[in-house]
């Protein structure tokens, strides 16, 4: 009788699937949202078609690629105006992207040896120092490198100027662009912008190494030293070779970030200097009003982002195989 209760008896019923969670795909969403659908719309609209005139309408056409390649005129007339101002993003971008990691890179070793309490002192104040716009910080460099109540000031005043000129330097900072035929000046220059790119990307680049240069065992350092390795050599050897990659890694997010500086090159560099970043205002914003060749602009300097950032990861890979 047991035996026939236990064959009637049902089987239990079997447990329900756990319900999957709502917020990953509203996350997905909102990503897709704020970043794809705004990349999808430039593209798009960088194939449009400028009404003289008027606006611009949807269409399907490669005139505003082949303008920035060849200029307007094509085929009467090539010109290069657009590569060259695509050519001064970049030139921009890495000098002053390499000169912020390679000033870094001594003092934030120097700083990951001090106490914790120091070095929780110095990571608040680069932190807080981050909350300053780029407008802020140009307007600060625009006052000291002003020729009326600046550096040059400080140079004629002092004596600097004077000195210069009996020595034969004046002459050749006139040759680089850094003098007038009075006094020495900095705006507008290649270094007053370089200088003031890297100067807005460099606590950035101190927060990048700090993490990898903190992990660095003293031990290693101070065992060079004891078989006679000078301060050069224990950098070079030691020091180099277990940050290869941070440093690769900090340049080129730091060589992103300032291909669309604007400000800081609105103010120090050349008219004839000038970037994409500004060209592609001009076109939307500026009295130009064609949106289809800003946008194009855009695109462009995504993809030459990109393209940088792909050989950046092969160049990080083969370092990483090396090692």
């Amino acid at each position: 009788m047991t035996a026939a209760l236990d064959i009637d008896a049902p089987a239990p019923l079997p447990e329900p699937a756990p319900k999957k969670p709502v917020w990953p795909w509203l996350l997905t969403g909102v990503i897709v949202f704020l970043c794809v659908v705004p990349f999808i719309l430039v593209l798009a609209i960088s194939f449009g078609h400028k009404i003289q005139g008027a606006g611009w309408e949807w269409a399907f056409t490669l005139e505003n690629y082949k303008r920035f390649f060849v200029g307007a005129l094509y085929p009467e007339e090539i010109t290069y105006l657009y590569l060259q101002q695509l050519y001064w993003s970049l030139r921009y971008a890495i000098i002053a992207s390499v000169l912020a990691v390679i000033s870094a890179l001594p003092f934030t070793y120097l700083m990951t040896r001090l106490s914790r309490a120091a070095q929780a002192r110095w990571l608040v104040f680069l932190l807080a120092s981050l909350s300053l716009s780029e407008v802020f910080i140009v307007m600060g460099w625009d006052i000291l490198l002003s020729n009326n109540s600046g550096l040059p000031k400080l140079f004629k005043v002092t004596g600097l100027t004077d000195w210069l000129k009996a020595v034969g330097w004046f002459d050749t900072l006139r040759e680089w662009g850094l003098a007038s035929p009075r006094n020495v000046k900095f705006k507008t220059s290649e270094l007053a912008t370089v200088l003031c790119m890297s100067y807005l990307v460099w606590p950035y680049a101190v927060i990048l190494l700090y993490p990898a240069l903190s992990r660095l065992d003293p031990s290693l350092s101070e065992a060079a030293r004891t078989m006679g390795a000078g301060p050069w050599t224990v950098a070079r050897t030691v020091v180099l070779p277990s940050v290869r990659m941070p440093l690769i890694g900090s340049t080129l997010l730091l060589f992103v970030f300032l291909l669309g500086a604007y400000v800081s090159v609105t103010v120090f560099a050349e008219p004839a200097k000038h970037t994409t970043a500004i060209a592609i205002y001009e076109a939307v914003r500026g009295a130009n009003l064609n949106a289809p060749f800003g946008a194009a602009q855009a695109v462009i300097l995504l993809l030459t982002a990109a393209l940088f950032l792909f050989f950046g990861q092969k160049l990080t890979s083969a370092a990483g195989a090396k090692a």
